[in-house]
Order: structure tokens, then sequence, then C-alpha cells
């Protein structure tokens, strides 16, 4: 399954989950002429949205009628088939490539989906506290125990924490509680994001809390970078990291942007 759920690029393109590595990828490779002038979304009898270029639909690699719950989100893949100049750059449009994953990948097995879910929630990155220095462990305790807390009052879900990188058991009565909001969010679309986020950060919990609301796309992104924006304002960055930042980056918002739109 996590196969997969690497994204599923349409026709003949290579994918590869490190974003300069699939930029790299798409730079040996030409890519496809833009073929359509017009993009529009279309509501199907059965209440879906479709996207179609010059009036005719869109389907995934898999051949799968591209066609989504709202039009708010079918939207999101017509502007980045609309944003596309001479060419066609899948690279460039992240949100098509989650949906490709979930109607060509989840809907094969969204319980798999969820329980790979579930397995980041067993160590997940919230519960991972460095032991110094001072300034580090304040700024992780003030981007994490509110989220944390936030686990405990609203899912049910207290988790254990420690330091270092030793692995720690969790309650199973934690993970169990995790396992059974992502139940009640096992759509497709909606799992696919969530499970896109939950592999960027490291954190079922932030990326439940965003799907709550709880976080927004900023605050949600700076709480799930707090050792590495640490480490940047130690020791730099270097250009590579920059652009596998920026690609992850670009990720993210997508899937924060299919969960919004998925409210209607």
């Amino acid at each position: 399954m996590r196969d997969i759920l690497t994204d599923l690029e349409a026709g003949k393109f290579l994918s590869d989950p490190d974003p300069v590595r699939r930029a790299q990828i798409q730079m040996k490779r030409p890519l496809p002429k833009r073929f359509y002038t017009a993009v529009t979304v279309a509501e199907g009898p059965d209440g879906v949205f479709a996207v179609h270029l010059d009036g005719k639909p869109v389907r995934t690699p898999g051949k799968a009628l591209l066609a989504l719950p709202t039009g708010r989100a079918a939207q999101l893949v017509a502007d980045e088939f609309a944003a596309q100049a001479e060419t066609i750059d899948p690279v460039s449009m992240p949100v098509m490539r989650l949906v490709n994953t979930a109607l060509d990948g989840v809907t094969l097995d969204p319980q798999a989906v969820l329980e790979d879910i579930l397995r980041f929630a067993s160590s997940d990155m919230l519960c991972y506290r460095a032991d110094g220095p001072v300034a580090l462990v304040e700024r992780e305790n003030a981007a994490w125990d509110g989220l944390l807390d936030w686990a405990r009052a609203s899912l049910g879900a207290r988790f254990v924490l420690a330091e270092g990188v030793v692995h720690v058991e969790q309650p199973r009565e934690a993970i169990a509680a995790i396992g059974i909001h992502l139940s009640q969010r096992a759509e497709p679309l909606r799992l696919a994001a969530l499970h896109l986020m939950t592999s960027i950060t490291g954190s079922a919990v932030l990326a439940l809390a965003v799907d709550f609301q709880e976080r927004d796309l900023d605050s949600a992104w700076v709480a799930a970078h707090v050792d590495e924006d640490w480490n940047v304002e130690q020791w730099g960055a270097d250009a590579e990291a920059v652009a596998r930042m920026a690609g992850r980056k670009r990720d993210f918002t997508a899937a924060f942007n299919v969960l919004d739109a998925l409210r209607g």
C-alpha cells in the first residue's frame, strides 16, 4: 500500500517521494504539450463534480473518472490544469496527484491506509522531545503541548512523552481513540490527504488537528518543523534542503486545501 500511496503520476511519468529527485526525473523527460483550451467543472446527476478539458472528462492514470464530492475540491484540480502553460508538468499539480492517489490507490484498500496512519500515531513526532538545549525544549513544548492537550480532551487520546529517539510504547487506548476518529473520515480523498499530511510531518495528531480545524495552515506547518527551523537558525540551510522543504510545503498545502475543500 505504501507503493500505491507514493504519488501516482499521470501517464508515463515516474514518481519519487523526494521532491528534489522527482523534479530531477521530470527535467530528464519531455513534458507533454498542453492540448486543451477550456477547463471547467461539471456536476453530474449523482452529485459528484468532474473536471472537463474542452468538454471531455479527465480520467486518472488508472482510467477512473476524476470526480470529486464537492465543487470546491474539483475546482482545485481545475485551477491546476488551467495554470499549465505550453506543457503539462505534473510536479506543479500536487492536488491532482493527491486525487489520483485517492481514486487509484486508497479506494482499493482504505483500511490499509488508515492502519498506516495509526503506525505513525504509535510513534507520533509530537511525543519525542529534545533533552536540550533549553531554548529548543521550550520551543517544542510551546508548539506541541497544546496539540497533545487537544488530542486528550477532544479525541480521548492520551499520549506518553519521551526524550530523545528511544521508542516509547503508547497506550493502546490512545491508538484506538485515533483509530475511531480516522474511521469516521474514511472517504478516500480525505484519507489520502490525512495520510500525506501525516507522512510529511510524522504526526497523525497534527494531521487530525488540521482536519478538525484546530490548526490552520501556517501554524500547523510551523509546529511540524520546530526542530528543522531550530537547526537552520543554528547552522544555516543549503540550497538542496531549501528545495526539498519547498516541495514538502507545496504537497502539505495541497493536502490542507483538499481537506478544506471537502467541507463544501
